[in-house]
């Protein structure tokens, strides 16, 4: 296993991100980033942007879906972070065994990096500050913010340190889509047709603690906290690839900005939870098995056949390889052109709007939500995907 992981990580991650000092500050601004996600933002005076001129229709319909895009994000985070994220007075025992003890569902994301917790409340605060940007951005603009919330009114979590409050998203019945893995140790794009198999097949599985009770095994939380680390991945790896497909569209220079930075962002959180998601398939966390449902996380490095000891004929499959967190070369643009490390798909027709609205309605998130909730989304998606980028 890599340097990052077991105890040289744990204690290494500790001071290599000031991982005391910063780990209170982050939940409690990814708290009360929950709070602003459901509260009237301020109003701007209307200008013109950098560039001296309005926004398109186009640019208001792609910031609009990126806002609930955003709202959606910050909603599902916020639910792991209540959970798994660190909460103030919180850090782990072998640090402090006077302070406040972290739940098992923590100490499993601490299995798979010594700053799971930390990096999980810090992608909350990220993304609800990208909400608040965007509906805020909307506004100076004369444009309509997004409102999404008469539609939380789904029940989450009833184990100890989640709110009961009503969520917009459900991460109790997840069908990730585990192809992501696979597609970026591939040398093939889905924007030239390839499709991908499951790295490993989740379905109507929880990623977060229902009930207090899940707490107690520790393999049963482990699976718990693995399914989640895909699910990080699966998340961020589509918001990479709507932010790339969507910036094509934009018209304004100063939008283009917002979804380059954001974008930008966005990646960064894929880059690590592509690591995270490769510790929970390899020594010493995996192979783990639920003993509740049977369900099984393997070790990705087993050799092909396992019957016989890896060698030069019988390798690990390079496609599910837990250690390459970097996108491998793959095609771009043009078969014809050298092979180039890209975030991919970057069409609209697989990583557009329309397209992350059908993978989360696949993924599970909706699960339980109104039929007007997904005409809304549906509706802002296929105005986004829509735009025309005017010169």
């Amino acid at each position: 296993m890599k340097e990052k992981e077991s105890e040289r990580g744990r204690q290494e991650g500790v001071d290599r991100r000031s991982f005391l000092k910063r780990g209170a500050m982050a939940a409690g601004a990814a708290t009360a980033g929950a709070m602003l996600l459901s509260k009237a933002l301020p109003a701007f005076a209307q200008d013109s942007g950098e560039d001296g001129k309005a926004l398109t229709q186009g640019d208001i319909a792609i910031l609009r879906f990126l806002a609930a895009a955003e709202l959606i994000e910050g909603d599902l985070w916020i639910q792991y972070a209540e959970l798994g994220g660190l909460t103030p007075g919180q850090v782990p025992l072998e640090v402090n065994p006077n302070q406040q003890p972290m739940n098992s569902y923590q100490n499993a994301f601490l299995n798979l990096d010594g700053d799971g917790p930390q990096y999980v409340s810090s992608n909350t605060l990220d993304e609800v500050s990208h909400a608040n940007f965007l509906n805020a951005y909307l506004g100076s603009k004369g444009a309509e913010p997004v409102d999404f919330d008469k539609f939380r009114t789904l029940q989450g979590s009833r184990a100890t340190g989640a709110q009961n409050i009503g969520r917009l998203t459900n991460l109790m019945h997840l069908n990730v889509d585990t192809s992501w893995f696979v597609r970026y140790r591939s040398a093939k794009n889905p924007d030239f047709g390839a499709t991908f198999p499951q790295a490993i097949k989740i379905t109507n599985r929880t990623a977060i603690p229902i009930t207090d009770a899940d707490f107690n095994d520790p393999n049963h939380i482990q699976v718990i906290a693995n399914v989640a680390a895909f699910h990080f991945g699966y998340i961020e790896q589509g918001g990479s690839s709507l932010y790339q497909a969507l910036s094509q569209k934009v018209t304004s220079l100063e939008v283009l900005k917002i979804t380059l930075g954001i974008g930008g962002d966005e990646v960064a959180h894929f880059l690590e939870w592509v690591d995270f998601a490769g510790n929970g398939v390899q020594a010493p966390v995996a192979p783990v098995t639920d003993p509740q449902t049977g369900f099984t996380f393997p070790n990705f490095f087993a050799p092909i056949n396992p019957n016989q000891p890896p060698s030069a004929t019988n390798p690990n499959n390079p496609l599910i390889q837990p250690s390459l967190i970097f996108p491998v070369p793959c095609e771009f643009i043009s078969a014809k052109l050298p092979h180039c490390a890209v975030i991919r798909p970057s069409d609209d027709n697989f990583g557009g709007a329309v397209a992350t609205i059908a993978s989360f309605t696949a993924d599970g998130l909706f699960a339980g939500q109104t039929k007007e909730f997904l005409q809304v989304v549906k509706q802002l998606a296929e105005e986004a995907d829509a735009a025309i980028r005017e010169l």
